[in-house]
C-alpha cells in the first residue's frame, strides 16, 4: 500500500509543501527564462534592423548583402548554441557512475568530524544517467543542477550519519571527485588540517576549481 503523504514526510520524505515548493520554483524559472529571452531578442532585433538602415542609407551596404551573410552567420550560432545552452546544465563526462574503477576512495568517516562533509555542499549538474534514472533530485530552478537543502547541503545529506542517502546511485562527481589536493578543504591532508576558511558564507561552492573562461567566438 502507498504511504501517505504524511507518513513519507515523517519519514524525511518531502512533504505536499515542498514538492508544491519546488514546482513553483520551476514554473517561476521558466516564465522567467521565456519573459528575458523575449526582452534580449525584440532589443537585439531592434538593434540589429536600425544599424543595418543606417548602414544601407549611408551606402555602405545593401540590404542582399547582410540577408547572404546572416545565412552563414545562422548556421555557425546553431552549431554553437547546440553545444552551450547556458540555461540549461548537464553533466557530459560519459561515464557510467556504476563503473566502479573510477570511483575514489578517501577515509571520510574519520575526517568527517573536521570537514563537515564539505563536498556534500558543493554545485554541479547531474548526468542523462542521473535525469534518466531518477533517483537523484535537481534543483527545478535551476536544471539540472544537483538540489540542494535551506543549510546548503545536497538533498540526498543524511544528517544523522553525515553520508549519503543515495550513496549507491550518487551521480558521477561524488564518485570521482578527491578532497585530497583540494585546498578549499585541506591545509594539509595528511595532517588532517582543514582550511581556516572552510565555513566562511564565501566557500567556493562550485565543484570545478576554477571557472572556465567564456567563449566569445561566433
Amino acid at each position: 500500500m502507498k504511504a501517505s503523504m504524511a507518513d513519507r514526510k515523517s519519514a524525511g520524505e518531502p512533504g505536499y509543501d515542498d514538492l508544491r515548493a519546488d514546482v513553483v520554483r520551476g514554473v517561476a524559472y521558466l516564465h522567467g527564462r521565456v519573459n528575458a529571452t523575449a526582452g534580449r531578442a525584440f532589443d537585439a532585433a531592434s538593434f540589429v534592423y536600425a544599424l543595418v538602415e543606417v548602414l544601407a542609407e549611408k551606402n555602405l551596404l545593401t540590404v542582399a548583402e547582410v540577408d547572404e551573410r546572416k545565412k552563414a552567420v545562422a548556421g555557425r550560432l546553431l552549431e554553437k548554441f547546440a553545444r552551450h545552452d547556458h540555461g540549461v546544465s548537464l553533466q557530459e563526462s560519459g561515464i557510467d557512475k556504476y563503473d566502479s574503477q573510477k570511483a575514489v576512495a578517501i577515509d571520510c568517516g574519520g575526517r568527517v568530524r573536521l570537514c563537515t562533509a564539505a563536498c556534500c555542499k558543493m554545485v554541479f549538474p547531474l548526468s542523462q544517467q542521473d535525469i534518466e534514472e531518477g533517483v537523484i533530485k535537481w534543483d527545478l530552478g535551476a536544471p539540472y543542477v544537483i538540489a540542494k537543502d535551506a543549510d546548503g547541503y545536497c538533498r540526498h545529506f543524511d544528517r544523522d550519519r553525515s553520508g549519503c542517502s543515495e550513496h549507491a546511485r550518487r551521480p558521477v562527481p561524488c564518485r570521482v571527485y578527491d578532497c585530497r589536493n583540494d585546498k578549499r578543504i585541506w591545509s594539509d591532508f595528511t595532517a588532517m588540517i582543514i582550511n581556516p576558511k572552510l565555513h566562511a558564507p564565501d566557500w567556493p561552492h562550485n565543484l570545478a576549481k576554477e571557472e572556465p573562461a567564456m567563449d566569445t567566438t561566433v
